[in-house]
């Protein structure tokens, strides 16, 4: 039985046997590279295929690694427009594993994070594929949330508003030095929120190294992965973030050149055009949504960097260089609400 520090087999075994399912033969587990966030785990026994997902080891925020959130999405989803993996398990509060933890069934596909990656498709098959993100990501923000059970997930009024509150919070837990303009963004933000918006199930993380697609159809999306932030709320913090991620120096957050800053993906105004045609929505305040972007993926630069330094990373290198992409971020968010 092969074991990981963040995960043991045993544990693992009784965390899949209190939830009904037979484990048949010896546990093998392997680390699955290239996250930031939560660690996740290759899960096989001598007839099952799954994936294991726990947070990180070290250097937490409140929310921001939420295994329940996750489960409870995803479990609701299943059945809809929105593709996810059928849920196996949950650990909600750590007693098998040590840590809260959920078990899904493997979904065969393509996972999609780097340049290389993308090389795999022509640039046919790439916008073709945008085109199958864009659709999922408006079926997403279509689910009737009350209808499938999730109306109590969360306070749906004044999302954006707490999400600035959220993040300025996270930053004065994971800083890693003092940096004035992220106040100032904060304090921006926080005079311009929107005072309308509509409510929706939000995904938090969306991008096309998020999804799982289809190995011989580029415009299929198997899965939709990482619900670990997803709420109830303003479905343009979803449609902003998703464009933020295209700027280059996202790739000092990852480690490496990611697929989603390829110029072989349109660019972040027309995926914002895209979003819009595909849903009727109206952008709003399309700058504080951009704004609030990119404190969001300042702050979780920081703490991708907070945890390398108290030996809490997922295995990725560069994790403690990941910090040298916040003021970017954060001077990209000021420039958008100034």
């Amino acid at each position: 039985m092969a074991d990981h520090p963040g995960l043991n087999g045993q544990d693992l075994r009784n965390l899949l046997s209190a939830n009904g399912v037979d484990v048949v033969g010896e546990l093998q587990i392997d680390l699955i590279s290239g996250g930031r966030s939560n660690l996740t785990f290759d899960v096989r026994d001598d007839e099952h295929h799954w994936v294991a997902r726990r947070p990180p080891m070290g250097g937490l925020t409140p929310s921001a690694h939420d295994m329940e959130r996750e489960w409870a999405v995803t479990s609701a989803l299943a059945g809809t427009a929105v593709p996810v993996a059928p849920t196996v398990a949950i650990d909600r509060d750590g007693t098998h594993i040590g840590a809260p933890c959920t078990v899904v069934e493997f979904v065969d596909g393509l996972v999609i994070r780097s340049v290389e990656d993308l090389a795999v498709w022509t640039d046919d098959q790439v916008g073709a594929n945008f085109g199958a993100l864009v659709k999922t990501l408006a079926d997403l923000h279509a689910v009737d949330y009350n209808a499938i059970g999730l109306g109590d997930f969360g306070r749906p009024e004044g999302f954006a508003g707490r999400q600035v509150k959220l993040w300025a919070r996270q930053w004065g837990l994971v800083k890693t030095r003092e940096l004035p303009d992220v106040d100032r963004l904060v304090a921006k933000l926080t005079d311009r929120v929107p005072a309308d918006a509509r409510s929706t199930i939000v995904h938090g993380d969306f991008r096309v190294d998020n999804t799982i697609i289809d190995r011989e159809d580029p415009a299929r999306v198997k899965a939709v992965v990482d619900w670990e932030m997803a709420a109830l709320g303003d479905p343009l913090t979803d449609a902003a973030l998703m464009c933020i991620y295209r700027q280059p120096v996202f790739a000092t957050v990852l480690g490496f050149e990611a697929a989603w800053t390829s110029d072989r993906y349109p660019s972040a105004d027309e995926m914002a055009q895209a979003y819009a045609t595909a849903t009727g929505a109206d952008l709003g305040d399309w700058d504080f949504y951009l704004g609030l972007a990119n404190l969001k993926l300042g702050v979780i630069a920081e703490g991708i960097t907070h945890r390398a330094l108290l030996g809490g990373s997922s295995g990725a290198e560069g994790a403690e260089r990941a910090a040298e992409a916040t003021a970017s971020f954060i001077a990209t968010g000021l420039s958008r609400v100034s």
